[in-house]
């Protein structure tokens, strides 16, 4: 089970950073990433970070802006994100894909809207 958390209203370039927390797993064999989705658009990738060694990745619209990282002793993924702008408006999803898969999600969390005003 995946809780997403701290979402908000914020103005644009401020910061927020959201939290996910995993329960009921071996959340330091998942690999963990974080979508979005905008009224009216489809879900979109937006960063990730593997089990085995915390490499991370992100899309190009946010790449210097967030950044993912995640504590196993918590068993919490994190979201930073800084410098927002308007068009980072959605609700933002956690994500989690056991080792044994190296493509996909197969748990997601409820989602956590985060509005940017410009």
């Amino acid at each position: 089970q995946l809780q997403a958390s701290g979402g908000g209203l914020v103005q644009a370039g401020g910061s927020l950073r959201l939290s996910c927390a995993a329960s009921g797993r071996t959340f330091s064999f998942y690999s963990m990433g974080w979508f979005r989705q905008a009224p009216g658009k489809e879900r979109e990738f937006v960063a990730a970070i593997t089990w085995r060694d915390s490499s991370t990745n992100y899309a190009d619209s946010v790449k210097g802006r967030f950044t993912i990282s995640r504590d196993n002793t918590k068993n919490t993924v994190y979201l930073q994100m800084n410098s927002l702008k308007p068009e980072d408006t959605a609700v933002y999803y956690c994500a989690a894909r056991p080792s044994s898969k190296h493509a996909g999600y197969d748990y997601w969390g409820q989602g956590t809207l985060v509005t940017v005003s410009s």
